[in-house]
């Protein structure tokens, strides 16, 4: 998979790439707005393969980063994640509506990185390979235990003690996100930005919607639990007995 990381610091730069092709990613560096812009436009033979995702860090040094991604926008239809210091929710709005598709505040943890890059590249689909399999994950991925409950990735199924359950499409992308991470909190915005793929604003009541249909669903009330002015985490049961 390849992927544009844009960083003006080298040794930034440097650290990152070195972990990113550990886990079976191409990386190609560009040190501003300009070189990345440059990166992404297609060559007069069309031989340069496309970017699966860019990684924009926001503190560029020859333009703004949020004017670099609304013109990314408009070159290309690559994926784009927006990685700054910048915390605050009406900046993340900001770069969702410029058309980020994803956020990640730093300092971040690099097992997160790497789970957001793989999701917003499945979402697109670029990160498939001609057998299907995505760079970094398993073929043939188990299904996620739970407790009594599966989820079954591949398959896009849910059971309960081995009964299947029905859900909506975004019903199964709100839980394989959460279960995907047991005990990780993850932001409203975050959720709404990854299962709806746009800002938070107005989706609130969405969200709680859906939470409550899955709790309703799975009846397990304590499987998803609210993180009052944060967001919600899957919280794994214990074993009986």
């Amino acid at each position: 998979m390849r992927l544009l990381l844009v960083e003006d610091d080298d040794h930034v730069a440097a650290a990152l790439s070195a972990v990113l092709k550990k886990h079976g990613f191409d990386v190609v560096h560009a040190r501003n707005g300009e070189e990345a812009l440059q990166a992404v436009l297609p060559t007069a033979h069309g031989e340069r393969a496309p970017f699966a995702v860019v990684l924009l860090d926001l503190g560029l040094p020859d333009q703004d980063g949020y004017q670099v991604c609304g013109r990314l926008r408009r070159l290309t239809s690559t994926p784009v994640i927006m990685v700054t210091a910048r915390s605050d929710v009406r900046s993340r709005i900001h770069g969702l509506n410029l058309g980020a598709d994803d956020y990640v505040v730093k300092p971040y943890d690099t097992g997160e990185l790497l789970a957001r890059i793989h999701a917003v590249a499945r979402r697109s689909g670029a990160a498939e390979t001609e057998d299907g399999a995505v760079p970094g994950e398993p073929q043939e991925a188990a299904p996620l235990r739970l407790g009594p409950v599966a989820v079954e990735l591949s398959t896009r199924r849910v059971s309960v003690d081995g009964v299947a359950v029905p859900l909506t499409r975004k019903e199964f992308d709100l839980l394989a996100l959460l279960a995907q991470r047991p005990g990780v909190v993850f932001r409203r915005e975050q959720i709404i930005s990854e299962v709806w793929r746009t800002s938070w604003e107005g989706t609130g009541r969405t969200l709680e919607v859906h939470v409550a249909s899955l709790r309703s669903k799975l009846r397990m009330p304590a499987l998803i639990e609210t993180v009052r002015g944060v967001g919600y985490r899957l919280v794994v049961p214990a074993p009986a007995g």
